[in-house]
């Protein structure tokens, strides 16, 4: 089976083939994957402007479709479906992405999928590691962390959530405070390794509180409080504000996902093998954090696993694979009148923290 995916929620516009044989294990073949980043067009702005990335993604789309399918050397009849994201995200993005994504099924008479972007971050360890349903997920990156208890496709339990702010979105901010410009989160963990992790006392928000929900609101103040303090700041005072804000960030997802860790024995003390932690997002690529997690799986008898570093950023592989995985449980293709979607929480049945309103839950 072959999946051609599309992933435009955000600033990388991407579009992958994924092969698996069927009646697989939980191993596929990645026969094409291409993404362009936007970061040149939004560096100058410090953030993501939704109108340009959308103009971009429309402007991109369709040489990249074209550019997969040579790299993969399959025409789109050689496809067995066409999946997208249908959220959550920009919607301008996600409605491009979408559209091309209905086109190309329409035309060719393929199944089409709408895929929530969360749920490919969340199946695509599986695209290369052989880690069987049900595991514990750590969903990290600019916009949602989220702590979850995955049993498949589509099912999905919510043990924990941010009850403020994500996770990379302090990275982002906390360097733009700084002056390190746009994407923070690489940025920060450069000049983290020259850095003096014990110079600052930062908070641990939520430290030792019952529950799994997370908070980095508080901390992001404190380190703009640590800065103003002793302005101007040199080049060595930025590198130890980096390494205690790093080190606080990981010390506060390890006392929380502890909890979670023990939450999981409870609930499933049936396993016989190992239990799994899989770490996925954008934020899953920072080296001190995996380290972090690393050391709590090994204390706690758990399994750590996280996706290769390419694969933890946005991209249309985990999409075509979410599609694959999709498929491979029997699931209804969607109709063509399926419609984007700039909220799409994983857990529809998890009680909102923040963000509910008309459009539904943010996570």
């Amino acid at each position: 089976m072959r999946v051609l995916g599309i992933e435009t929620s955000c600033d990388e516009t991407a579009v992958a083939i994924v092969e698996a044989p069927a009646g697989r294990g939980p191993v596929g073949t990645i026969l094409a994957n291409v993404v362009y980043s936007q970061q040149t067009e939004h560096r100058r702005f410090g953030g993501v402007v939704p109108e340009i990335a959308a103009r971009a993604h429309l402007e991109r789309i369709d040489g990249l479709v074209e550019d997969a399918l040579a790299e993969a050397k399959l025409g789109l009849d050689d496809l067995d479906a066409i999946a997208a994201t249908g959220g959550p995200g920009l919607i301008g993005g996600v409605m491009v992405g979408v559209m091309a994504a209905k086109g190309l099924a329409f035309a060719r008479q393929k199944p089409f999928l709408a895929i929530n972007h969360l749920e490919g971050h969340a199946l695509s360890v599986r695209l290369t590691e052989q880690v069987d349903f049900p595991y514990l997920l750590l969903l990290v990156s600019g916009g949602h962390c989220q702590l979850l208890t995955v049993r498949g496709p589509g099912d999905f339990t919510r043990l924990g959530t941010t009850i403020d702010d994500a996770v990379g979105e302090c990275f982002d901010k906390t360097a733009k405070l700084l002056g390190l410009g746009f994407p923070g989160g690489p940025a920060v963990e450069r000049l983290a390794t020259d850095g003096d992790a014990r110079r600052f006392a930062l908070p641990r928000p939520m430290w030792r509180k019952p529950g799994c929900d997370f908070s980095f609101s508080g901390l992001k103040t404190a380190v703009r409080q640590a800065a103003t303090a002793i302005q101007p700041l040199s080049e060595q005072d930025v590198a130890d504000i980096c390494a205690s804000f790093q080190h606080a960030v990981s010390r506060t997802l390890k006392d929380r996902i502890g909890r979670g860790l023990q939450r999981f024995k409870l609930e499933f003390p049936e396993l016989q093998e190992k239990p799994a932690l899989v770490v996925a997002g954008g934020v899953a690529a920072n080296n001190e954090l995996r380290g972090t997690l690393q050391a709590l799986c090994d204390t706690n008898g758990f399994r750590f696993i996280a996706p290769p570093l390419h694969l933890c950023t946005d991209n249309a592989v985990m999409i075509a694979w979410a599609g694959l995985e999709r498929m491979a449980t029997g699931v209804i293709p969607d109709d063509l009148d399926v419609q984007p979607r700039s909220r799409w929480p994983l857990d529809a049945n998890a009680t909102a923290l923040i963000g509910h309103g008309r459009r539904g839950a943010k996570a």
